[in-house]
């Protein structure tokens, strides 16, 4: 008989440390966080914001303002899955990496301090734990 436990960790990142690694081609599927995060794990769909979405995302981070919170899962190769965030991850990952435009303005477009401001923006992620306990018994018990 197993144990199931879960441990909830919040965590701040900013947006550099979550597109260090950024990654988006069919094999080796979608990652960032330094290859650490599987942004899109088998039972996610695939990326579906409009363009006004996907600039709303990016609109909010140059003003500043809070984005929800990023759900990620710890797994047993201490990598994580991204649970719940998808979008707007990879709404800022491709738009740092210069793959569209807001406003007609490219990410490496932007004077050095905004740059900064988007690179040191703060996002909230929940990180998951998932435990599970394997009680001992003794052979002679």
């Amino acid at each position: 008989m197993t144990d199931t436990k879960m441990k909830i960790e919040h965590v701040k990142i900013t947006v550099e440390m979550l597109v260090r690694g950024f990654e988006d081609n069919a094999e080796s599927g979608v990652r960032a966080y330094g290859g650490r995060l599987d942004i899109r794990p088998p039972y996610q769909r695939e990326f579906v914001y409009k363009e006004e979405q996907r600039n709303k995302v990016i609109d909010t981070v140059m003003k500043g303002f809070p984005l929800n919170v990023f759900y990620w899962v710890k797994n047993e190769d201490d990598d994580f899955e991204l649970l719940d965030g998808q979008q707007r991850t990879i709404s800022i990952c491709q738009y740092l990496n210069g793959d569209y435009s807001v406003n007609s303005l490219y990410f490496y477009n932007l004077p050095d301090d905004k740059q900064e401001q988007i690179l040191n923006y703060e996002l909230l992620r929940v990180k998951y734990h998932i435990l599970f306990f394997f009680p001992f018994r003794h052979p002679l018990l």
